[in-house]
């Protein structure tokens, strides 16, 4: 199973498998918003999916407490893990909504996911060890970009159907 980089330190989403793996992340995450940190670990895992760019998630304890709401989006349902809730991210007065989301029930081979979330990188600051992630295109998916992470990916017009 693919977890990492390959030998030439080059990561094609079209390798990743579907039904998508579950791995840990080999790099700590950051979240940033407003000037804050909301989140760090080092307990992160990463769903890899064919034609997206990985989606990291972060384990709830991990993140400051009081930083994530539940949001009045309504929710989606992935073929896969399950039904998705969306989270609002809050510092003071500042507010991002569906800045994030997570599977209160995953399906069971994704319970790994339960009390984790995964931030959207194009609404918050998200950081892979000292490398700022870019944001999938697309208002939908939350793939995260990172400089191994190859292409084409899904998500921008004219991809939804691939």
């Amino acid at each position: 199973m693919l977890t990492g980089p390959t030998l030439t330190g080059v990561e094609s989403v079209w390798d990743y498998p579907r039904p998508p793996a579950l791995v840990p992340s080999e790099r700590p995450v950051r979240i940033e918003f407003a000037g804050a940190i909301i989140a760090r670990t080092s307990r992160a895992l990463r769903v890899l999916e064919t034609a997206s760019p990985p989606t990291v998630y972060v384990p709830l304890e991990d993140i400051e407490r009081g930083c994530v709401k539940e949001s009045e989006s309504r929710g989606t349902l992935c073929e896969w893990k399950g039904s998705a809730t969306y989270l609002d991210v809050v510092v003071g007065e500042e507010r991002v909504h569906a800045a994030g989301w997570h599977y209160p029930e995953p399906v069971a081979a994704y319970e790994q996911l339960r009390r984790h979330v995964c931030f959207y990188p194009g609404r918050v600051a998200a950081y892979l060890g000292d490398e700022r992630v870019r944001a999938q295109d697309g208002d939908f998916y939350g793939g995260w970009i990172t400089e191994e992470i190859e292409g084409p990916f899904k998500g921008s017009p004219g991809t939804l159907g691939w």
